[in-house]
This record gives C-alpha cells, structure tokens and sequence, in this order.
C-alpha cells in the first residue's frame, strides 16, 4: 500500500473526504519526523516506537574492489513494531471488524430513495442457449485453431534447435 491508497482507505473514515484525511496522514507523519530527528522517542501503544540511533564509525570494505575504507558515523531512524501489531501480523490475534465503515454504507444508503436504489440493483444474467449444431461448429473451429497453433510452435522449435557446423563458424569469422 502507498501514500494515495493509504490516504483512499482513511477517506471512508473521514465520511468520504479525501483531502481531510490526507491532512490528518500528512501531519502525523510530520509530528514523527520532526521529533525522530530532534532525538525523541515516539511510542505509540500497541502500534510500536520510532527512534534514532547512533552509528558509530567503522571500516567497510568494497566488494568489488576490496579495498578498505571508513564510513562515518550517522544517525538513521528506527522502528520497533508493539505487541499488539506482531500479534496481529502473526495471525494469533484478529482485529475487530470497522464499526465507522459499516455506519457510513448503512447512511448513505438511507439517504438514497427506494426507487434510485432499485436502479443500482444489477440486472439478473440472461443464459444463452446454443443450439446443438452452433457448439459443434464451435468445437471444429476450436480444434482447427489449436492444431496450427501447435503446428507453429513445432516448426519454430526446429529452427531453435539447428546447430552451426564448424565450418560456418569458421567462414564467419
């Protein structure tokens, strides 16, 4: 899930308004930021801590190249997960199903007459009947296609498959 779908699924919680629930994203993940990177610990309960942490310089090595060289020391960010979320992740643990979402289908759905509501309904599906005689045409064109189709494959496997003799290799070069 991304920041747009994030900001969509928090609209149904904010009765459908998708710029009130953007703001509301965008400013908690600005009151985490600013105070993760002043040094404070955020801790919320059940959901997990974020934090910064001190990385001390080393020595680190070039893979490719093997040569040897000193990182700097640096801060980056940390996050923690509670244990109400890793309970949740792991399965032995089941959210309760949204209360603000069911009250918002059933108001909406109360403020829309009966007769728009019955428009909305989708139809019921016709099944079409074919004739005996329309299947069996259908079944011959069906074989046919599928015969050249297999016949193709079967010549463009030949073709993959020729080898160069050495003396084309030799007269190419």
């Amino acid at each position: 899930m991304n920041k747009s779908q994030l900001v969509e699924t928090l609209a149904t919680r904010f009765e459908g308004n998708k710029k009130d629930a953007q703001h509301a994203l965008e400013s908690v993940i600005d009151v985490i930021t600013r105070a993760v990177a002043s040094g404070e610990k955020v801790a919320i309960t059940g959901f997990g801590a974020f934090e910064k942490i001190d990385r001390p310089s080393r020595m680190v090595r070039n893979p490719r190249t093997g040569e040897r060289k000193r990182a700097r020391k640096t801060s980056v960010p940390k996050f923690r997960a509670g244990a109400e979320l890793k309970a949740v992740v792991s399965g032995s643990k089941k959210l309760p199903r949204l209360a603000a979402a069911k009250k918002a289908a059933t108001k909406t759905a109360a403020k829309a007459p009966a007769a728009k509501r019955a428009a909305t309904k989708a139809p019921a599906k016709k099944t079409a009947t074919r004739s005996p005689a329309k299947r069996a045409a259908t079944k011959v064109t069906a074989k046919k296609t599928a015969t050249k189709k297999t016949a193709a494959k079967k010549t463009t496997a030949k073709k993959a498959t020729s080898k160069r003799t050495p003396a084309r290799r030799a007269a190419k070069r």
